[in-house]
């Protein structure tokens, strides 16, 4: 296969050129991943849906993945029981070399093919649940590895990669292939890649959680009442969406049903 992602990036001589110059290739080179993944929906559509079917049915959902991805893929599922009251463990990250290492980069982890797919017998994995490999190149061992034994398995797997035709896609029966191209700096796939990676990330999470019932209108009305930026804001979207006019009633309210969506109820039924 030929991986587009370690192509010769088209910037020569970088060292020559001054700040406003970098910055300015960098923002455009970034402005091209929106229309990547654009021509993608289709097969993020897919990988969404089958997401929400499984969890519906009260499976999880497994990121597996290695490097800057894995490390991103880590940062999207610490957000979602904050962000939309679900329970730790829905949605989950394995990453090579382990979260605990998240801050460091242990990317010789990423050559374990057998690593990826102990880790999800670790969690119990079964073919209730969901399993997406992430990597850019499309051929990381740890990620191959665990989606082969998936599909051994039967269990509903998908993936994003940056490469088209690449062996991680072969073993994803939802393939997303968001083709970014050479990176600014020749191989450094934590740039183009990582953004989309990003991006997809945001609207594979935030698309489930408004299918799952966890955001009515466009609000967060499960949040979790964490700290006080976060009650304040929960109290006036209360307010809001009940016609409390009172601040201090609405945030006994609030506290005594722990959730802006239970408070809400509650009042309803009065």
């Amino acid at each position: 296969m030929l991986k587009i992602t370690e192509q010769p990036s088209i910037h020569r001589h970088l060292e020559t050129k001054p700040i406003e110059e970098i910055t300015s290739l960098i923002n455009k080179e970034d402005a091209s991943v929106s229309v990547a993944i654009e021509k993608a929906l289709p097969q993020i559509n897919q990988l969404v849906q089958a997401i929400v079917e499984k969890l519906k049915l009260g499976g999880r959902m497994f990121y597996v993945g290695a490097g800057s991805g894995g490390r991103l893929s880590v940062l999207d599922v610490i957000e979602l029981p904050t962000t939309f009251g679900v329970k730790k463990g829905l949605v989950n990250a394995i990453l090579a070399g382990g979260i605990e290492h998240l801050s460091e980069a242990k990317e010789e982890m990423e050559d374990n093919i057998l690593e990826g797919w102990e880790k999800l017998k670790d969690n119990d994995i079964s073919t209730a649940d969901i399993v997406i490999g992430i990597s850019a190149s499309g051929t990381t061992p740890f990620v191959l590895g665990a989606l082969k034994q998936c599909q051994r398995y039967r269990i509903t797997t998908g993936c994003i990669v940056s490469n088209p035709g690449s062996p991680i896609a072969t073993f994803a029966d939802f393939p997303v292939e968001v083709i970014t191209g050479p990176e600014f700096i020749t191989g450094s796939t934590r740039m183009k890649c990582g953004t989309a990676q990003k991006m997809i990330f945001d609207m594979i999470s935030t698309t489930t959680m408004i299918q799952l019932q966890r955001v009515e209108d466009n609000q967060m009305v499960n949040v979790m009442l964490i700290n006080d930026k976060i009650i304040d804001r929960a109290v006036k979207m209360l307010m809001g969406k009940t016609g409390v006019s009172d601040y201090e009633k609405a945030k006994v309210l609030l506290l005594k049903h722990g959730s802006v969506k239970k408070a809400m109820d509650q009042i309803k039924q009065l």
